[in-house]
């Protein structure tokens, strides 16, 4: 029975590494890279609201009522509505000095409700005693949000609620946002503004772009509310576990090899980045990648994901993506091998038969070696006088390699010749079955 066992156990520990393996031997390299999913982030969600509480929130131009008590209103259902596991924190910046001294003023940012699980009753008596007061620190308060989360492997999410631009830079809440971007913190920071200002919503937008945010302009009380709830839901979809960071190469046989998972990288203003992925006969390969605009950049500019072979042909182009944002730019692509591109690919000797070998009759589509298929991630996007090229603009690229999924067959109508024939038969059905109704009808009215 022990050497039973222990038999099984060897067994089950050579098959382990045969699958492990496999795909590493059979492309002559090392194992795929591969997104952390052994052990899974168990996090629960993470978001930290930021209210501006300065003294320009007395105004009373929404719906009548002052943009505080509008904002008080939007943050008490937000709370009861608050989902169980996700865990909330509140900031407020420009809450207690009533004083004149900038220098001090723009020190003025409190968190009144650690992040955590919620005490609704608690934070609720919080927040209704605010009172518009000071200066408009964004910039510092961000900072101070994000140390609020701290770090994790979970994605962080900071909402924030201003009606005006930083009165206090430096530092300025772009850069901040850029500098908590470049740190690979992965916060997302969205912004809500309350007034109709030009100069606010740009400087709100760019926060947002920086980090892969969203902006919203809210001008009542209830999109306000809903915009709130709706973010602080957001964060429950968002990633269980932060992407694995992948450097790309400038080349195909130096780029990383990537198993199926999400992983981050950074590109430079028109810059090529090379990704490999081994695809076995009977899969298909589905990819897409986002680029953060996190840096104003010129109005003409795209992004193009492609699948190449290793000798350079291309195999398929990404189609763009459009999803309503003009934060973020999104391209996708769908590949699997036809039985001639295999041939054609694997046939390294010459011989036409695939690797040089004979195949197993009794071989499944998972045995058979894997095509390595380049992934290029390019981006034609050319920076405004003045924006910093470096570090490059952050990209999220999503692998998944599963069973190919043929169209399903359909009736086929054929082409050229017999198409036009049936089309003239269907035509000349329809005219005779349109003739006889009408005579008849004709004839039924006239004996009427």
């Amino acid at each position: 029975m022990i050497n039973k066992r222990r038999w099984t156990t060897v067994f089950r520990g050579l098959l382990a590494a045969t699958v492990l393996v496999g795909p590493a031997v059979a492309l002559g390299g090392p194992a795929p890279a591969r997104a952390d999913e052994e052990n899974p982030a168990v996090e629960p969600p993470r978001v930290e609201l930021v209210l501006d509480v300065s003294g320009s929130m007395r105004a009373r131009d929404i719906d009548g009522r002052s943009r505080i008590s509008v904002a008080q209103q939007a943050f008490n259902e937000v709370v009861d509505a608050l989902p169980e596991e996700t865990q909330l924190g509140i900031r407020v910046l420009g809450a207690t000095y009533k004083g004149k001294d900038k220098k001090v003023g723009c020190q003025d940012t409190q968190q009144i409700v650690p992040v955590g699980r919620v005490d609704r009753a608690q934070a609720k008596a919080a927040v209704a005693t605010l009172r518009p007061t000071g200066f408009t620190p964004v910039g510092l308060a961000l900072r101070s949000a994000a140390a609020d989360l701290g770090t994790g492997a979970t994605a962080r999410r900071i909402v924030l609620i201003t009606d005006g631009e930083d009165t206090c830079a430096p530092p300025d809440p772009c850069e901040v946002a850029r500098e908590l971007a470049a740190q690979g913190t992965k916060l997302v920071v969205d912004t809500l503004g309350l007034a109709p200002d030009e100069k606010v919503r740009k400087q709100l937008l760019c926060i947002a772009g920086a980090t892969g945010g969203t902006y919203t302009a809210a001008q009542s009380a209830e999109e306000l509310t809903g915009r709130i709830k709706q973010l602080v839901d957001r964060a429950r979809d968002t990633y269980t576990a932060a992407p694995t960071v992948v450097g790309g190469s400038a080349r195909c046989p130096d780029a990383p090899l990537l198993a199926p998972g999400v992983y981050t990288d950074r590109e430079q203003f028109s810059e090529h980045r090379w990704y490999r992925v081994p695809v076995r006969p009977g899969q298909e390969l589905r990819a897409s990648v986002s680029i953060a605009l996190d840096r104003p950049v010129s109005p003409d500019h795209a992004v193009l994901l492609r699948a190449t072979a290793p000798d350079g042909r291309e195999l398929v182009r990404g189609v763009d993506a459009g999803s309503g944002r003009t934060d973020v730019v999104s391209a996708g692509l769908r590949w699997s091998a036809a039985a001639d591109d295999d041939a054609d690919a694997d046939d390294a000797d010459g011989d036409g038969d695939g690797d040089g070998e004979t195949p197993s009759p009794t071989a499944g589509a998972t045995a058979a070696a894997p095509t390595t298929v380049c992934l290029v991630v390019s981006n034609a996007f050319a920076p405004r006088p003045g924006t910093r090229a470096s570090p490059g603009m952050p990209i999220e690229l999503t692998v998944d390699v599963v069973a190919s999924s043929p169209d399903p067959g359909g009736p086929d109508l054929g082409r050229g010749w017999v198409l036009l024939l049936l089309l003239t038969l269907a035509g000349l059905v329809t005219g005779l079955v349109a003739g006889l109704l009408t005579r008849w009808w004709v004839a039924t009215w006239r004996e009427n």
